[in-house]
């Protein structure tokens, strides 16, 4: 993701009958960038390239943007079947490496697997209840929370599997839960209607964020830690002070249950999903709506950015999914192929590729650009509900109602 590859081109010229060299680095080529935007800009900055030489430039970065996408075209193959629970799985998440992961289940545990071996490191137990939320604090990846029916989150050892605390307060089941980026404070959301924060050193509650009249379904931090966003039933989005508790903004405009909502990665637009068959664009400072991106003939599901905050994917109930330019709001691709809806969505790091998990039983991978299906990972004999990237974007898992998680590679 961050480790960009450096490329460069060399010019070789000839001033005052010296024969020099210059280098010009390409540190935007990615395999999804547009060749004559980028030789167009290399133009403005590079007075060497002459137009006559305009030509020769494009080749070369085409060569080079089809080094790169052979890179990182590599086929999934299925590595592990995981039969990882008696009882329903609830979610899966992967830690920033890849190199674990954990599920949840109605069996009331979280289990911590090795993703190299697929060996169970650690069954976490001690919920009186479903084990629905679960996340790690990635990047560190060090500690595990999990949200359950019993109205309690527990944060864990990833390492050791030991449970740090229990955080009690909610008066009804946690559904949703995440981590600041600091790691310094867990959020959990609750069918109580209200959502909660609490200090991961002492164990005490910091905040509660009240307001919402129906229960919170998802939430998430902005990159700072300094606000927290909350989706609700109540068709609303909230935009909270995470350390005060006070509401900055509510985003009212969707007609419809929401479905996520999320920062983009610079935190200056904010992302929501609707069972209205929606997604709306606000200005983070503002809370004002910049756009409503339509075109879906049933309710999204899930909305994701890419790691720049450049493309948003959009997944529906319609059995599509859609990308589009977060700056023009254009729709630039339809993911055609899935047949049933598509309740998961989510770009690899390199933001060429695109995953999708649906209830057809499949899980794909696309091309951003093109909107080809690239691959199909089939094997799963029930809907699949989760699915993630690891972070090198070589390692996909998926969960399953078919009670299985499968790890490709």
């Amino acid at each position: 993701g961050k480790e960009k590859s450096l490329l460069r081109i060399m010019l070789e010229y000839e001033k005052g009958g010296e024969l020099k060299t210059k280098s010009i680095d390409l540190l935007e080529l990615s395999p999804s960038t547009d060749v004559n935007t980028l030789v167009g800009e290399i133009q403005k900055v590079e007075p060497l390239i002459t137009a006559s030489r305009t030509k020769q430039v494009r080749l070369l970065v085409q060569r080079l943007q089809e080094k790169l996408r052979q890179h990182c075209d590599h086929n999934f193959y299925l590595f592990k079947v995981l039969r990882a629970h008696i009882l329903p799985l609830t979610n899966v998440a992967l830690n920033k490496a890849g190199s674990c992961f954990i599920t949840g289940s109605y069996d009331r545990t979280c289990k911590v697997w090795d993703t190299a071996s697929g060996e169970e490191l650690h069954t976490l137990e001690g919920h009186r209840n479903v084990v629905y939320a679960i996340a790690f604090n990635n990047p560190y990846g060090d500690k595990i929370a999990t949200g359950s029916f019993d109205k309690t989150c527990k944060l864990w050892s990833a390492e050791t599997g030991k449970c740090y605390h229990t955080f009690r307060g909610h008066t009804a089941e946690i559904v949703c839960l995440s981590f600041n980026p600091q790691s310094t404070v867990v959020a959990t959301g609750s069918m109580d209607t209200t959502a909660k924060l609490w200090d991961i050193q002492s164990g005490e509650e910091v905040v509660t964020l009240t307001g919402h009249l129906a229960e919170i379904i998802s939430l998430s931090f902005d990159t700072s830690g300094d606000r927290i966003i909350t989706g609700s039933f109540d068709h609303t989005v909230v935009v909270w002070d995470a350390s005060t508790g006070r509401k900055v903004h509510t985003l009212i405009g969707h007609c419809a249950e929401i479905s996520s909502a999320l920062f983009s990665w610079d935190c200056s637009l904010i992302l929501t999903g609707s069972m209205d068959k929606t997604c709306m664009l606000w200005d983070a400072t503002s809370g004002k709506c910049v756009a409503t991106l339509t075109g879906h003939d049933d309710e999204i599901l899930d909305s994701c950015f890419d790691y720049t905050g450049k493309l948003i994917a959009t997944a529906s109930a319609d059995g599509t999914a859609r990308v589009y330019n977060a700056t023009t709001r254009k729709c630039i691709t339809k993911l055609e192929g899935h047949e049933g809806e598509i309740s998961k969505i989510s770009f690899n790091p390199q933001g060429n590729r695109l995953l999708t998990g649906s209830s057809d039983k499949t899980a794909r991978i696309w091309d951003v650009q093109t909107g080809q299906c690239l691959q199909v990972l089939e094997g799963h004999t029930d809907e699949i509900f989760s699915c993630a990237f690891n972070y090198k974007g070589n390692i996909v898992i998926t969960g399953s109602k078919d009670n299985s998680c499968r790890i490709w590679r």
